[in-house]
């Protein structure tokens, strides 16, 4: 069994480490930094936000832009906060169990959790040493991804991608035991020492016939989200969505993360809230579960980078300067250090 999942990694590109997958256009990202004279050419591409959204920003700088009907309700913790102090909080602002959490700067689902009791919050508050947040949970029945783009100097955008997220999940027949199913799914069985810590306590358990057990309620790509390509639903009454969205913030380039009652509300701008706004460092994820070669999902990388490069260079020259090489360094090795921290303990935190 070892060897076909061996084979499996080495033959579907999807699987590749983030490193392999990008390496061979590498040079094409160089030479935008070399065209900008900045190792960040991409800082000046979401002025408002902290980096242009690469990597290290927090999410309420985010939410701070945006009207505050269109993103689920939040309240903000720091890990020194008495516990008497954050469950007052969550009585006062009216949350009710089951709500999420998550760390105010984060990155790959990392420390994503539904939280079902006052205990598991009182756990994960005395675990977590960052920021977080707790936010309600949004029970639209859609969780989709929308990515956009508009240059500065247009009234209208383009969106060049749209995808529904599924949970990563295995439905039981009444026979196989959750680790059975771990270990037949697609996605689960590349990831068998996660399965195996997060869910030790139900790995021997038949789950009933028919029965939806979740594995990661995180709907990303790191998290082995199903995606659903629904790029024949884009058109102009989308697009005018997000325009209005990015009139409102400046956000120019990067993906919305939103969950809506259906494609139908979400198109008249009705019925949905924004989970996240993922910047300049945002993937174009629907290339990934959708039949693209390495080749074809290597052009639209490369597209992409091509917007976030113009959109960059035109900020800067309206007063937005690129970082400098040490502000960026900097950032990034204090990014780096946060999310080793969190990859440590997302293993450890059991809920």
């Amino acid at each position: 069994m070892s060897w076909k999942r061996t084979l499996e990694k080495i033959i579907n590109w999807e699987l590749w480490p983030f490193e392999l997958r990008y390496s061979l256009i590498t040079p094409v990202w160089a030479w935008y930094c070399l065209r900008s004279r900045s190792l960040w050419f991409f800082s000046p591409s979401n002025p408002t936000i902290t980096f242009g959204g690469f990597e290290g920003e927090d999410k309420r700088e985010m939410y701070d832009q945006l009207p505050k009907e269109l993103y689920p309700k939040t309240i903000y913790i720091h890990p020194s906060d008495d516990f008497a102090s954050v469950k007052e909080q969550v009585e006062k602002n009216g949350f009710t169990y089951p709500f999420i959490v998550k760390p105010d700067v984060g990155m790959k689902g990392l420390l994503f959790r539904k939280i079902d009791t006052i205990q598991e919050l009182q756990v994960y508050h005395k675990m977590v040493p960052c920021d977080y947040l707790i936010q309600e949970l949004v029970d639209y029945p859609l969780e989709i991804s929308v990515f956009y783009y508009r240059y500065p100097v247009d009234q209208k955008g383009v969106i060049t991608g749209f995808i529904q997220k599924d949970l990563m999940d295995v439905v039981g027949n009444g026979k196989s035991t959750l680790w059975e199913l771990i270990n037949e799914h697609p996605k689960a069985r590349h990831r068998l020492e996660e399965m195996r810590v997060k869910h030790k306590e139900n790995l021997d358990t038949v789950v009933k016939a028919g029965e939806r057990y979740i594995l990661t309620y995180a709907a990303n790509l790191n998290r082995g989200a199903r995606f659903t390509n629904l790029h024949h639903l884009i058109d102009d009454e989308l697009c005018a969505v997000f325009d209005k969205l990015s009139h409102q913030t400046t956000f120019y380039y990067g993906r919305y993360d939103i969950k809506c009652a259906s494609i139908e509300d979400l198109k008249k701008g009705l019925n949905f809230s924004i989970l996240e706004f993922n910047g300049s460092g945002a993937e174009p994820n629907h290339v990934y579960n959708a039949g693209f070669t390495l080749f074809q999902a290597y052009k639209e990388f490369l597209l992409h980078w091509k917007v976030l490069y113009r959109i960059s260079k035109m900020n800067a020259r309206a007063g937005h300067p690129y970082w400098s090489f040490k502000r960026g360094l900097r950032h990034m090795q204090q990014s780096k250090r946060h999310m080793k921290e969190l990859e440590a303990l997302d293993t450890q935190i059991l809920i």
